[in-house]
């Protein structure tokens, strides 16, 4: 047997994304700017295809621009409005508990002069809003905050960075990271507050290399990708067909968010149960996470001989997130946890298709490795 449990990371394809790539490779491979019948085709897949997801963010097509993901997508957000906006003024706010696709740009925008304020996380791994509104004032250009952390599951208050704006009469463009919550909850960037938001494709069953930016309309960006027309020269280049016909297709496959939110708070009660039971595990996500992501920690046995040791029963885990490459989790020391929970920490997450058999199975997975890591002591 095997429990893929991974699906943070990246998830497996499903059908009619399969089927809508084979189509765009296949039958529909011409390039959209073309001007014969067979570009004329792969324009009306391409809009059809935006058509598809603007309606997931329930947006206008036209505020949709394809991109190869949500890293792609971040930077675009980040360093467009951050360049179109640094003559109104040079405050950028942020959390510290964002992904290395946010915290990076940012970082340079940092060395380029901007003043940054991080905002601290609490033990839960949720934002202050005192803390946001005492650092936002009438020079803040962008405020950037997650929706779902990608290691631990909190759901961030969006909501509160426009209003902290606002109340500082500050002209600030307010961005949001949902890739991980898109496909899971469901997402209106407009009731929001938001006015750029990134999503990506391969975290919804859809192929890798393909991804997508909310830009509201009348939002202005400065573009740092040059060439072409294509994506309203925010991401000029040949669209990538095959990837977002995928993406579309998982999109448009996504099931109820009410339904499907239901099995995975199932799966996540059950897996919470279980491993609270169990000597030395602790839980890491709070308790109202998203519950497609559940952290735990398994006291005294490193993250990577835990990852090691499942992987060879075929079990499926991480420590952390895929993008920081094994290095020590910046979002669990924000949330103040010890080294030791901090060095054992795993990353479980789940996806609709996961079953209870394969909870089953990480549980046991678990509990031999306790059991076999003991025998060696």
């Amino acid at each position: 047997m095997e429990a893929y449990l991974d699906n943070s990371a990246t998830t497996p394809l499903c059908k009619e994304a399969v089927d809508k790539i084979n189509f765009a490779l296949t039958s529909c491979w011409g390039n959209p700017s073309s001007l014969h019948s067979n570009g004329i085709a792969a324009s009306e897949l391409l809009e059809g295809s935006r058509n598809v997801i603007a309606g997931k963010l329930s947006c206008e097509p036209d505020e949709i621009v394809f991109t190869s993901g949500g890293t792609e997508s971040n930077n675009i957000a980040i360093l467009g409005a951050a360049n179109a906006l640094k003559r109104r003024g040079s405050r950028i706010i942020t959390t510290s508990v964002e992904h290395p696709s946010v915290e990076e740009p940012i970082k340079y925008l940092e060395s380029q002069g901007f003043d940054v304020i991080r905002l601290r996380v609490g033990d839960n791994g949720l934002i202050d809003e005192r803390q946001l509104y005492a650092a936002t004032n009438p020079s803040v250009v962008l405020i950037s905050v997650m929706c779902v952390n990608n290691e631990v599951g909190t759901i961030q208050p969006v909501e509160f960075a426009k209003r902290a704006a606002v109340h500082a009469g500050a002209n600030a463009l307010i961005h949001c990271d949902a890739v991980q919550a898109f496909g899971k909850m469901q997402l209106k960037p407009y009731n929001m507050g938001v006015d750029l938001m990134s999503i990506s494709s391969h975290k919804i069953h859809g192929p890798k290399g393909a991804g997508a930016l909310f830009i509201k309309k009348g939002t202005r960006l400065a573009p740092h990708v040059l060439g072409g027309l294509q994506e309203n020269k925010f991401r000029p280049g040949t669209e990538p067909m095959p990837a977002i016909a995928g993406f579309a297709a998982a999109a448009e496959a996504l099931p109820d968010y009410t339904k499907s939110m239901e099995h995975a708070q199932m799966l996540r009660d059950y897996l919470v149960k279980n491993v609270s039971a169990m000597e030395n595990v602790k839980i890491n996500s709070p308790a109202n996470a998203l519950p497609y992501i559940t952290n735990i920690s398994v006291l005294g046995i490193p993250s990577e001989v835990m990852l090691n040791y499942l992987s060879n029963m075929g079990i499926y885990v991480s420590s952390g997130s895929a993008c920081a490459k094994g290095n020590k989790s910046r979002v669990l020391k924000a949330m103040n946890l010890s080294d030791d929970r901090i060095n054992s920490a795993l990353r479980i997450s789940i996806s609709r298709f996961t079953t209870k058999e394969e909870i089953d199975y990480l549980l046991y997975g678990i509990a031999n490795a306790q059991k076999t890591m003991k025998r060696m002591k």
